[in-house]
């Protein structure tokens, strides 16, 4: 698994338990919809922590909540 994996897997379970979009996910995060969609579909290989801050206070997280979780915890990550 890769970093941008990890992260894309971790967002769309997010939005699921949530219940929004993609697109709702950007407007909760002040992004552009095609900067959430490059990083869950991998175009995006390494966001900064501003974007997942963003992201993480759109989904009403900390950024550590936002990156604890078990595939980003257990994972040594191949290059990109």
């Amino acid at each position: 698994m890769t970093y941008s994996e990890a992260i894309s897997l971790r967002l769309t379970q997010l939005c699921a338990e949530k219940k929004i979009t993609i697109n709702k996910l950007a407007t909760l995060s002040g992004l552009t919809q095609s900067t959430v969609v490059a990083i869950m579909s991998g175009r995006t290989k390494n966001p900064t922590l501003k974007t997942l801050h963003r992201i993480a206070i759109g989904l009403n997280l900390t950024v550590a909540e936002l990156l604890n979780f078990p595939e980003m915890n257990e994972t040594l990550f191949d290059d990109e």
